[in-house]
């Protein structure tokens, strides 16, 4: 019988509705260059994939100069920083979830694409830094989401295996990356589908099945 011990939790789209932020900061940098994403294919193609995979792909179909693209991340950062500072502010109803499973003995997670920098600020400004027991970015492993290494790395530290998590995402690139990584997988549309009763019902799935 498989036991889920510990929740992981994607950040953009799922415990932030950040996803426009991130879209938003990367235009507004490449905007100075006379280069931009339609939002077509920002979710076709970009989508929860770290900004470093994204110029890399432009370089490639639209001739971004490589010497760029560092001083154009950087830009993005910053933009995205002052976004999140605008707009990043508690959703009680995630606060809610992750309290209650806290008490309720879960080893809880965020592992996200983004850097540490913007990773400990958005999970600051949304007051759920004092319920997680680890936050991974993409600074934490080699390779990025779509690849698991951030889920293996994050199970490493809790001290948990595949069967007993359960892993939150929303996007191709993250849920590849989850079910890459053996655990279970509860899909997610939007942030308002990450409650405690929704998370708890997975869970019960999960046991029932496996009992």
């Amino acid at each position: 019988m498989s036991q889920v011990r510990a929740i992981l939790f994607d950040m953009d789209g799922v415990l932030i509705e950040a996803k426009d932020w991130h879209y938003q900061a990367l235009n507004d940098a490449l905007s100075l260059f006379g280069m931009d994403i339609d939002r077509e294919s920002h979710l076709a193609t970009f989508d929860g994939l770290p900004t470093k995979d994204k110029l890399d792909i432009l370089g490639k179909s639209k001739g971004l100069p490589k010497e760029l693209h560092a001083f154009i991340n950087q830009l993005k950062q910053k933009y995205t920083q002052q976004i999140i500072w605008q707009n990043c502010a508690p959703l009680f109803h995630h606060q809610y979830a992750l309290s209650r499973l806290k008490r309720e003995g879960y080893k809880l997670a965020v592992c996200s694409n983004s850097i540490r920098e913007t990773v400990s600020m958005m999970m600051t400004l949304s007051q759920l830094d004092k319920y997680l027991d680890l936050q991974l970015s993409n600074q934490d492993v080699t390779k990025a989401k779509p690849s698991p290494d951030i889920y293996h790395l994050a199970m490493e530290r809790l001290g948990v295996v595949a069967e007993e998590t359960l892993i939150l995402e929303d996007n191709e690139h993250g849920i590849q990356a989850a079910r890459a990584s053996g655990a279970h997988v509860m899909v997610i549309g939007s942030v308002d589908d990450v409650s405690y009763e929704r998370i708890k019902s997975q869970i019960n799935n999960i046991e029932g099945a496996t009992s």
